[in-house]
């Protein structure tokens, strides 16, 4: 009999303990693949931020067209500026026609006069944004509002690392408690197969082949478990991928990339059966000793 027909063999023998090791193995790698989605979708809505900084300076009521030249001209001095544009109080007032054309309650009041100018400054450094907010903020008799996305990147950084960090936490308790269960129940199967074993050594069958189909086990509990559970989480993803990337338009939260899923099987196969092999050889190490 072949190792991989003997596993099998062990597998089907005792099917219950089989199927424990494979559901603790999906429950780990859907929560290592949700964890890894979730901080992907972060780390897109993050990119996003930074990658288009800008700071938007409301302007007081009044100003000559002198002053918001020389506004506009200091403005470009700045180092890494990517774009200054002007919004005027007409520009405002159709931008915020179009955000509320659903809704004609909240434009039949508003005329342009009642809208302040601003000027839309798109950067290629976030820690340039800071350096204008802070100076234009004491320009009070030109200057009503500024508001940047500082504290947007600053929150975005925080739930980030909050979540890469409770999915490390997550994961590596169930990684261990998986391990854990292989092991009890591998060495569970050879304690079963005391005899089997004694026999194959007396008719002269080397440590090696004695091990290797309990090792064989444990790469096929790592394989299964790590499949379906990213199966699983790839279902999920599927089905409320529109609406949640739907929430965070523009940003494509939950990504289409075919490569990103590739790689992200691969990498789960490959460490299901690093983890199946390795909580087997520590119930074998255990348990299988000449």
């Amino acid at each position: 009999m072949t190792p991989l027909k003997s596993a099998w063999h062990h597998i089907r023998r005792s099917p219950f303990q089989s199927l424990i090791a494979v559901t603790v193995m999906t429950i780990s790698f859907f929560s290592l693949s949700f964890f890894v989605i979730i901080s992907h979708g972060m780390s897109s809505v993050l990119n996003f931020f930074e990658t288009k900084p800008e700071v938007t300076i409301f302007l007081k009521d009044g100003l000559d067209r002198s002053t918001v030249e020389g506004l506009q001209k200091e403005l470009s001095n700045y180092p890494k500026i990517r774009e200054i544009k002007f919004i005027s109080k007409d520009k405002a007032l159709e931008i915020y026609k179009e955000q509320n054309k659903n809704n004609p309650l909240l434009t039949e009041m508003v005329t342009a006069s009642i809208l302040p100018a601003s000027f839309e400054v798109s950067v290629s450094d976030p820690k340039i944004l800071e350096q204008i907010a802070q100076n234009f903020s004491i320009k009070t008799s030109q200057v009503d509002e500024i508001i940047y996305q500082k504290d947007i990147i600053n929150s975005l950084l925080i739930w980030t690392d909050f979540i890469r960090k409770t999915g490390i936490i997550i994961v590596s308790v169930t990684t261990a408690i998986t391990i854990l269960i292989i092991t009890v129940i591998i060495g569970m199967k050879i304690t079963n197969r005391k005899e089997e074993i004694s026999i194959s050594r007396l008719l002269g069958a080397s440590n090696y082949y004695v091990k290797r189909p309990f090792l064989i086990e444990g790469i096929i509990y790592g394989l299964t478990g790590s499949f379906v559970g990213l199966l699983i989480t790839f279902i999920l993803s599927a089905f409320f991928a529109g609406r949640i990337n739907l929430f965070f338009s523009p940003v494509v939260f939950i990504s289409s990339d075919y490569r990103f899923y590739a790689i992200l099987l691969l990498s789960s196969l490959s460490l299901g059966s690093l983890i199946g092999f390795t909580a087997s050889w520590i119930g074998v190490k255990r348990n299988i000793k000449f």
